[in-house]
């Protein structure tokens, strides 16, 4: 049997991606000590202490990597911080469940504190404005971030699906209910709650209170930033939600046709009023490439959306090409930038979370 080497661990490690820094995690400098001892293996990894979280589905994917290795007795791997925010986090969680089993009597801790909130929308519907939300919320997890998701969307639900959950949401205290969890994000939909052949026949005063349910009656916890998914128009759920949570801003989805992008200047004229500013814009469907000959087709237009940010000196913050690979990502419940990581155009909505996160400052 040959003897297990540093440069075998080497040769795993350099072929697992960090996603978001488009390297493998070796290579990067993540890992900061081998240590090999009688074919049993410790790996450490380092990271910045936000991404901590995030990166426990690395961590995991290293010890499988490595103990599927033949010589592999056993592999732990150690992930620490660069701050001792995560260790001191940890601290105060580990107090805090030896204060619950002293004191069975306390009531149960039901806050929640959302920093940003960031409203994903369009004017008009059919653009990819859903695909986009959970696409940018997923990106935003990558990157290390506690990311919530709001299906606002209450007559056309379609955030279960593409996030891949379903079941009713958890009750936890009187009326209050946990939020689905899935590819690191939380997620509140209506979808959640009603049957999908069930037709939501609801007059304003309804949808302003199911919108007031999602966001006050559920335990979202301590999030970095909340996107809402916001549905097309500029009707009563737009009005509402800029009434009773403070945006920190909104990101404009369109296509490039001229009919689309009509409805979108609307949408801007509305945030406008309300005083949310407009982060960006998102050309959405912007080409089609085909897969034999590398031709592109503009079949919506061509450049409509970076027309228009350019006129209102907005920011063009992507362009999402027009993909059969993103329509069966979202249709089966892992957004593409999770099922196709090296994907142009899992890499598109990447770097709009990126950009996204410095002009949130989050």
């Amino acid at each position: 049997m040959n003897s297990l080497s540093e440069a075998d661990i080497v040769d795993v490690l350099s072929k697992i991606n960090d996603l978001s820094r488009g390297k493998d995690i070796y290579s990067l400098g993540i890992v900061t000590n081998i240590h090999i001892k009688d074919n049993n293996v410790q790996i450490t990894l380092e990271v910045e202490s936000h991404r901590a979280n995030a990166f426990e589905v690395i961590r995991n994917k290293v010890e499988k990597s490595v103990r599927s290795l033949p010589n592999v007795s056993n592999c732990i791997v150690i992930l620490t911080a660069h701050s001792e925010k995560i260790s001191n986090s940890s601290n105060n969680s580990d107090i805090a469940d030896e204060s619950s089993k002293s004191n069975p009597k306390k009531s149960i801790v039901v806050e929640s504190n959302v920093k940003k909130f960031v409203a994903i929308a369009s004017g008009k519907g059919g653009v990819g404005k859903s695909t986009t939300a959970v696409n940018i919320a997923v990106s935003l997890g990558i990157e290390g971030y506690r990311v919530g998701l709001l299906d606002a969307d209450v007559y056309g639900p379609s955030q279960p699906r593409m996030l891949g959950v379903s079941g009713r949401p958890k009750a936890i205290h009187g009326d209050m209910v946990s939020p689905i969890k899935n590819h690191g994000i939380s997620l509140m939909s209506m979808g959640l709650l009603v049957p999908d052949e069930t037709a939501m026949v609801w007059r304003g005063p309804m949808v302003q209170s199911a919108l007031t349910q999602m966001l006050n009656n559920v335990v979202w916890g301590d999030l970095d930033v909340m996107v809402i998914d916001l549905p097309p128009g500029t009707g009563d759920i737009q009005i509402s939600l800029a009434q009773q949570v403070k945006l920190s801003g909104a990101v404009i989805v369109s296509t490039p046709q001229d009919i689309a992008l009509l409805d979108v200047i609307k949408a801007m004229t509305m945030f406008e009023k309300a005083g949310v500013k407009v982060l960006g814009m998102v050309q959405n469907m912007s080409f089609w490439e085909c897969p034999d000959c590398g031709r592109k087709d503009h079949i919506f237009g061509e450049d409509g959306v970076s027309l228009e940010a350019s006129k209102r000196k907005l920011e063009l913050l992507g362009q999402i090409p027009l993909n059969t690979n993103i329509r069966q990502a979202s249709d089966s419940g892992s957004p593409v930038v999770i099922s196709s990581p090296g994907s142009t155009e899992a890499k598109c909505y990447r770097d709009i979370g990126k950009k996204l996160i410095k002009d949130l400052e989050i």
